[in-house]
């Protein structure tokens, strides 16, 4: 499976390769990291039928996740890829625009790693 992670924060890349160490190792899981939402689309477009699953922080600089989301969204179909919103405000109003935008799923930070893996297990 392959995860395209969105945050202008440079330290989530090392946060998730030692939280997924042990599946990053075994191939099951592997991690491309952008740190703005312009990075992640030009990423998508060298890329397009790779990453099945997109993690994005809703608030970043420049194009915000919920606009990154409207965009992923509008663009990319086949096949769609599942887009959870990752937010250290877990205010209503953005849950609710991340859900009429189309986002599959929605956490807070600080990400709960067990939950999240719970979440990327096949099947769930």
């Amino acid at each position: 499976m392959k995860v395209l992670v969105v945050d202008d924060e440079v330290d989530v890349r090392s946060l998730f390769e030692q939280r997924f160490r042990k599946e990053i190792k075994s191939g099951e899981i592997e991690f491309a990291f952008a740190f703005s939402g312009e990075e992640a689309l030009t990423f998508l477009h060298a890329h397009e039928h790779e990453a099945v699953l997109i993690l994005s922080d809703i608030n970043m600089p420049g194009m915000s996740g919920l606009q990154l989301l409207e965009r992923i969204k509008q663009k990319y179909h086949k096949p769609p890829p599942v887009v959870m919103m990752i937010t250290a405000y877990g205010d209503e109003e953005n849950y609710n625009m991340a859900k009429k935008l189309g986002a599959d799923d929605f956490l807070t930070k600080p990400v709960d790693f067990v939950l999240l893996k719970q979440k990327l297990k096949p099947n769930n």
